[in-house]
């Protein structure tokens, strides 16, 4: 846990992800992606066409990019702002935090 946080769980105020009012949403989007790599091994065993694969392998990717995008819109419109808001070290850390999940996703 965050400072932040540690000092709201002993205040009585628990840290909650700013994704969890979409968990239900993000785990059904997980499912079908854990889905759809099953689909990709089943394809390679049965030796099916090699563009068909890779097309399958372009949506996976896309569909991991989407709940990529959207924990981190999320985390900007939580985590972060919240963090801003308090001020101190905290902000600056979770700016750093966002910027470096960025650079991340923009690598990959």
């Amino acid at each position: 846990m965050t400072g932040a946080a540690e000092a709201g769980a002993a205040e009585g105020h628990e840290h909650h992800h700013g994704y969890i009012t979409d968990k239900s949403r993000y785990l059904a989007r997980l499912k079908r992606i854990e889905g759809q790599a099953r689909g990709l091994h089943r394809m390679v065993d049965e030796e099916k066409y090699c563009i068909d694969i890779l097309t399958q392998i372009s949506a996976l990717k896309s569909a991991l990019d989407g709940v990529a995008m959207g924990l981190l819109d999320d985390h900007m419109q939580h985590c972060v702002l919240d963090a801003a808001r308090s001020g101190g070290p905290e902000g600056e850390e979770k700016l750093k935090e966002a910027s470096a999940a960025i650079a991340r996703l923009v690598r990959s």
